[in-house]
């Protein structure tokens, strides 16, 4: 069975960045280490947004400018990267919280093979918890964990309701 891993926005911004906090920062050792010792493919998705990013509806909710294309707070953390790209892996361009190219990506790397899904990164509450459900959709059928140890969430209470939410969706919570 092959084994894709998604390391969903873990990005300069969402890090130490305009929206970093000390829970993404504590996750990089976990999530460098998932990255470094997966034997499988790696999806990377990268939040991105351009200068207009004010103007967007997400924008109007969220006031604070971020992981704009082209900047360095659109790239990955350092530590991240340097794991990455020791490794084969797709880049995914995500415009909103989930990518709905990322089902079909991963359909065509699969090639009718069974497979399995983990995903990591940040935030739980949003583009983890977006990915999660958007592939549970797509592929009902096949196993999807989420590794708690390499997730942050926006607050730590928000981080567990979005881990309740996908084991509610029959989604395995690796803790």
């Amino acid at each position: 069975m092959r084994q894709f891993l998604v390391v969903v926005d873990m990005q300069k911004d969402f890090v130490d960045g305009a929206l970093g906090t000390k829970e993404a920062r504590a996750i990089i050792p976990a999530a460098v280490e998932k990255i470094r010792s997966w034997d499988g493919e790696l999806f990377v998705t990268y939040d991105t947004h351009f200068e207009d990013y004010l103007d967007t509806a997400e924008g109007k909710k969220l006031p604070v400018p971020h992981c704009i294309y082209g900047t360095p707070g659109w790239e990955l953390n350092d530590e991240i990267l340097e794991a990455v790209e020791e490794k084969p892996h797709a880049k995914i361009q995500k415009y909103t919280f989930g990518s709905t190219a990322l089902p079909r990506l991963i359909a065509e790397f699969a090639d009718e093979e069974e497979f399995s899904l983990e995903l990591i990164g940040l935030c739980t509450d949003i583009c983890v918890v977006s990915n999660a459900l958007l592939l549970k959709a797509h592929f009902p059928e096949v196993p999807i964990t989420v590794d708690a140890k390499c997730c942050a969430g926006v607050t730590l209470e928000l981080h567990d309701a979005a881990l309740q939410t996908m084991a509610s969706c029959q989604i395995e919570i690796r803790c």
